[in-house]
């Protein structure tokens, strides 16, 4: 079930990207942070009804032994709305999420997870397409630059913006790994096999709301910023599809981290897809070629848990 599971958390965070670029606006210096606020208040929402209405037997103290990983994810979360201002989701989308390549060799080194020759196939396919494409649309800068100086007019600052984001989230990525690897070995407190997955979930959401909570009091009373609900519908549409992913990205993982985090990274290629229907950007043939190749090795992925 893990390649259902990983298939949904790509294609809902995908989807987010989209929303996110939507809702990333460059005029207005507290973007990132105002998204940020409203994807931790639509995880806190999802947490607050999965401790009502399931029997998680939640130990609160699983906050803190999760930290590690709900840090990592925050920060290069906050990074990449940040990022969205300067950057095409085209662009950022590919370099952030070449993540899974480095989380990958984390998981083979550390956890001892082990890929037969069809899975390292498939893994090689995601890992290089992403790579690849990140560096096509690097080499488009330049043009990017020249039609829209002002915006881009960080230029390698920005761009290291992304990077960054993959960096820290490859370490987030590979601590969730080492959290969710096997109820033996795993810190938190009050799980077994049935509610590991949703413990673990549930400390990040909570974490997340913690943050947003934060956010809100720097926002409206440090910096006397209005943040009006009606003007964050794109942002609400983001937080939407990123809880929705991040809930079945927990099942992924906790099937085989080593396979299941490449495979979501392939939620770039979603980004680039939708950004050049609905934002009117266009692919190149050797774009469409690299899509190809990573759809390739989602599928052998598949085939190789049937």
């Amino acid at each position: 079930m893990w390649f259902v599971f990983a298939l949904s958390t790509l294609l809902c965070w995908g989807i987010a990207d989209l929303f996110y670029k939507k809702g990333a606006n460059e005029k207005d210096k507290y973007s990132h942070l105002k998204t940020s606020m409203m994807v931790g208040l639509v995880m806190g929402i999802h947490a607050i009804c999965m401790l009502a209405f399931t029997d998680m037997n939640y130990n609160f103290k699983n906050i803190l032994i999760y930290l590690p990983v709900s840090l990592m994810y925050i920060l290069s979360m906050t990074i990449g709305y940040f990022g969205l201002r300067y950057l095409e989701v085209s662009i950022s989308s590919p370099i952030q999420n070449s993540s899974g390549a480095v989380t990958c060799l984390l998981c083979l080194i550390f956890l001892n997870q082990a890929l037969d020759k069809i899975t390292a196939i498939a893994v090689i396919c995601i890992s290089v397409g992403i790579f690849m494409l990140g560096v096509l649309e690097k080499s488009k800068q330049k043009k990017y630059q020249e039609l829209n100086e002002k915006k881009y007019k960080i230029g390698f600052v920005a761009f290291t913006i992304p990077i960054i984001y993959c960096v820290i989230d490859a370490l987030g990525t590979f601590f969730d790994a080492y959290y969710l690897d096997s109820i033996e070995t795993t810190p938190l407190l009050n799980v077994t096999e049935a509610t590991l997955e949703n413990v673990a979930n549930t400390s990040y959401e909570l974490t997340f709301l913690i943050c947003a909570i934060l956010i809100f009091i720097f926002l409206r009373f440090i910096k006397k910023e209005k943040v009006h609900i009606k003007a964050q519908k794109e942002r609400i549409g983001a937080a939407v599809f990123e809880t929705l992913g991040q809930f079945t990205y927990v099942y992924a993982m906790s099937g085989n981290g080593a396979v299941a985090a490449p495979m979501i990274s392939a939620y770039s290629i979603i980004s680039v897809i939708l950004s050049r229907i609905f934002l009117k950007e266009k692919l190149d043939n050797k774009q469409y070629l690299i899509i190809a190749l990573v759809m390739s090795g989602i599928i052998l992925l598949g085939t190789t848990d049937v």
